[in-house]
């Protein structure tokens, strides 16, 4: 029984079960030391809503709060309602760890700067938890804001698990856009298909759509998270930017 799961594990797994369960290991111990960490960060609701209405005040200056006309969008189709909220639930963990499997089982060779990019973009949003707890939009009522979450299915915020796991006053920077953007153009770049290509490369805007339009996320959270991924990929991918740039000096 033994040699027939290690022949299996030879066959269909790239590096073999030990580097799999090493992966596995990297990748749940980083989520629930991210979990903790973030569910243990600055929770000072004072300083989160004093945050949260110095964003709103910046939005009402520079463009108006565009997120309440995103919302009166998606309450005029119980279909757009449903679409979003799915995918605000499930473009951070169900998508990147789908894409992460994927692409380690797949593109193998393409995985290790992948999963690195991510860790790397979760671990500077942390930071930024902890410096700046941000309450989101749907804690405005009195902006016009609705938490549209509230209305779609028995999973909200207020559920036991999300609660407990989940830190509220995270907003800043919105880490479902800086994933979001990785996952686009990570699997863009990974993928052959001219559509697929196009689909992945409009998932962040989708996902940027959703996690605004369910009042979870201001466009400046987004624009934090879109910063984020940014200097990641700059961090993780410098050797191959600067290969392609001419910078790196040609070893013998």
């Amino acid at each position: 029984m033994t040699g027939a799961v290690v022949a299996i594990g030879n066959r269909y797994l790239p590096r073999g079960w030990r580097d799999f369960g090493r992966q596995l290991a990297i990748w749940f111990g980083f989520l629930l030391a991210y979990q903790v960490a973030r569910g243990i960060a600055d929770r000072n609701p004072t300083r989160a809503f004093e945050n949260g209405l110095w964003v709103i005040q910046i939005e009402q200056h520079a463009t108006g709060l565009v997120e309440l006309s995103l919302q009166r969008l998606i309450d005029s189709s119980g279909l757009l309602t449903a679409a979003v909220s799915w995918t605000y639930w499930n473009s951070e963990f169900t998508v990147v760890g789908v894409t992460l499997l994927w692409v380690y089982m797949r593109r193998n060779e393409h995985f290790y700067r992948f999963r690195n990019w991510i860790l790397l973009a979760n671990a500077l949003g942390l930071i930024g938890y902890v410096i700046a707890p941000t309450a989101p939009p749907r804690m405005f009522a009195a902006f016009g804001f609705d938490d549209t979450l509230l209305s779609f299915g028995s999973l909200n915020h207020g559920s036991g698990l999300v609660e407990l796991a989940s830190n509220p006053y995270a907003a800043m920077p919105s880490l479902h856009a800086a994933d979001a953007l990785i996952v686009g153009v990570s699997m863009a770049m990974i993928v052959k298909s001219r559509w697929l290509k196009a689909l992945w490369l409009a998932w962040p805007a989708w996902v940027w759509f959703s996690v605004m339009a369910t009042a979870n996320h201001f466009w400046l959270d987004i624009a934090a998270g879109i910063l984020v991924a940014v200097i990641a990929g700059a961090i993780i991918y410098r050797k191959p930017l600067a290969r392609r740039l001419g910078r790196e000096p040609q070893t013998a």
